[in-house]
């Protein structure tokens, strides 16, 4: 019996992890790093760098946790999402439920371990966690929940080793906006996938409201800013090749992710999404961190 149960229990938390796509972290903690590094001016306390992980973790889940809830009837009429588990039955109603108050609370508990500025703040963030997923019922732009979401989370980094607000606000700033343009641009994308059964539910999104053509122009014109804000970033921050020479990277990721959708060739957006997406944040911290370890050793990073 107990043998059963450990099978049980392994089956119910793959399949967690399939539901919230648990493997797309990668595309938010390493913005959440490298606003947490560029606060300390190095590797951040190592508390706060435990705390800023499991919070990103908590909050992750239990906005995709829910998007899952809300979007069920949805999901269960896209050919795309009908095998999701939530429909499969693999998972419950109440299990998910259950995940996302959980996972919510994490969330306020960690930021408040942070500081309480942070707690405090988590909350309203929490909305927009959870609040994004009900603006394709009424706008096109509901891509841009998912990018404000996203994008608060090096902002939210920065403050949380910060402690506080504090003089040059305006880089936590500019690398959210980079972060948040970028989530935009590939989520355009990514709903380039389900244009028609969008329209057929009457689902607002760029695509589903002008069309391919212009939704691929709309995120390519998104991610041209993405990387001017992370540009901006590198010159007000005075980082010097190691993170240009990043960003010079993520700039080869975007553009091999439009030139590999030309021609219509949309069976490619899963493996892009995936695959070229999880590479541009890693690529950005990497720049970011080799930049900031090369300046302190040579002792031209300052107090």
């Amino acid at each position: 019996m107990g043998r059963r149960n450990f099978f049980l229990s392994l089956k119910r938390l793959t399949a967690t992890a399939r539901l919230v796509k648990f493997e797309h972290t990668v595309f938010a903690l390493p913005f959440v790093l490298s606003g947490a590094w560029i606060a300390a001016k190095g590797v951040p306390e190592t508390v706060d760098l435990i705390l800023l992980v499991l919070a990103a973790v908590f909050a992750r889940t239990a906005a995709m946790g829910w998007n899952r809830l809300v979007d069920l009837p949805f999901d269960s009429a896209n050919p795309r999402t009908a095998s999701r588990e939530l429909i499969t039955g693999a998972l419950s109603v109440s299990f998910v439920k259950g995940l996302v108050m959980l996972c919510s609370l994490g969330f306020l508990m960690t930021s408040f371990l942070l500081s309480p500025l942070c707690g405090w703040l988590s909350f309203p963030v929490l909305i927009v966690l959870l609040g994004y997923s009900y603006l394709k019922r009424f706008t096109f732009l509901c891509h841009a929940g998912l990018g404000v979401a996203l994008g608060l989370a090096p902002a939210g980094a920065w403050l949380a080793v910060m402690k506080g607000f504090a003089p040059g606000w305006d880089i936590p700033l500019l690398l959210g906006c980079g972060c948040a343009l970028w989530t935009v641009g590939f989520d355009v994308l990514y709903a380039i996938q389900d244009v028609d059964a969008d329209r057929a539910a009457n689902l607002q999104s760029v695509p589903s409201r002008w069309g391919v053509d212009k939704a691929r122009l709309f995120a390519g014109i998104l991610h041209g800013f993405s990387l001017l804000m992370f540009f901006w970033l590198g010159f007000r921050g005075e980082f010097s090749q190691p993170y240009f020479l990043g960003v010079g990277g993520c700039l080869i990721l975007i553009l091999l992710q439009h030139v590999l959708l030309l021609g219509g060739r949309l069976s490619r957006i899963p493996v892009l999404f995936f695959r070229v997406n999880s590479w541009f944040g890693v690529v950005f911290f990497a720049g970011v961190v080799a930049d900031i370890h090369f300046r302190s050793s040579f002792d031209i990073l300052g107090p």
